[in-house]
């Protein structure tokens, strides 16, 4: 036996892993959460205008509620990485602190925040460039700032950081924010502080120890002091790949109880293949495969 086992393991603790969370304990599954940042990717996001009782709220006001909710059920939240899962009569899970058993596991990583790969994105990361306008906003205060993207994650990007930056560029490179909630794009066009530049592209980002500027591959060369990247989001593999789990772009394939390709691993969230990646989903989602792991682990009793 390993250290602990339980009825359920919760492999990521986003919105899916926390709401799964919430389902199991109430169905008074043994159950711990093994996730690196609480609250996931939303934990970043600076206004949630579309989740039920709330006129808006912020990722992390958001996910400190959720977090509260999980842990007045007693369920533990291991700020750890999984390493590796195997599944022998029971799944193992070792993290680089610890090894546990469980019967059930549910995969909730969501996904990972995809790179322009253009030259001068590495060199300045983490100094001048980001992938997180709430992170980091407050650092360009008075400063010229420009967001590569036009999903909501770009839109909302922009208009947080225009209320630090003296100027905001938008580039994107279609010719309109189609992928954008109208609400979103109607607050960008009526903020003057934001400049929308579309059918463009960065081709460079340039300068010594931080930022100097961008050059895009319409000729224009914009002088500014950071760049914020919010180009999508590619889904996590390293579980689905090394566990051998059907996949569909890279994304986990579920049925409509959660379940996976193999018997006991359920996945829900920004990683399944269920198109809307919203926060709404990822919970219900969560709900689904807590209780289709409640329902088997109870027929196998």
């Amino acid at each position: 036996m390993k250290e602990k086992t339980y009825d359920l393991i919760i492999i990521g603790a986003g919105p899916a892993g926390l709401t799964a969370a919430i389902y199991a304990g109430r169905y008074l599954l043994r159950t711990l959460i093994i996730g690196k940042l609480p609250g996931g990717k939303i934990s970043e996001v600076y206004k949630i205008c579309n989740f039920p009782s709330y006129k808006f709220i912020s990722g992390i006001e958001l996910t400190k509620k959720i977090i509260e909710q999980v842990k007045d059920l007693g369920i533990e939240i291991k700020s750890e990485e999984v390493k590796e899962i195997k599944k022998n009569k029971v799944f193992e899970i070792r993290t680089d602190n610890s090894n546990y058993e469980a019967k059930k596991i549910l995969i909730a990583v969501g996904t990972e925040k995809r790179k322009l790969n253009v030259k001068g994105e590495d060199k300045f990361l983490g100094n001048g460039i980001s992938y997180c306008a709430t992170c980091d906003a407050s650092f360009f205060k008075n400063k010229i700032v420009a967001v590569v993207g036009g999903s909501n994650s770009a839109l909302t990007a922009a208009l947080l950081l225009a209320e630090y930056a003296k100027k905001v560029y938008i580039i994107y490179r279609k010719g309109s924010f189609f992928r954008a909630e109208p609400a979103w794009i109607k607050q960008v066009n009526e903020n003057k502080k934001i400049e929308i530049i579309l059918n463009a592209n960065v081709k460079e980002i340039y300068g010594k120890e931080k930022p100097n500027g961008i050059k895009l591959d319409t000729s224009q060369d914009l002088k500014l002091d950071g760049v914020f990247i919010e180009i999508g989001s590619v889904p996590d593999e390293k579980f689905s790949k090394k566990l051998g789990l059907k996949t569909e772009k890279g994304y986990i394939v579920v049925n409509k109880k959660q379940e996976t390709s193999i018997k006991g691993i359920y996945a829900a969230g920004d990683i399944t293949n269920n198109n809307l990646k919203q926060v709404i989903t990822a919970c219900g989602e969560g709900a689904i495969a807590a209780t289709s792991a409640y329902e088997e682990i109870k027929k196998e009793q």
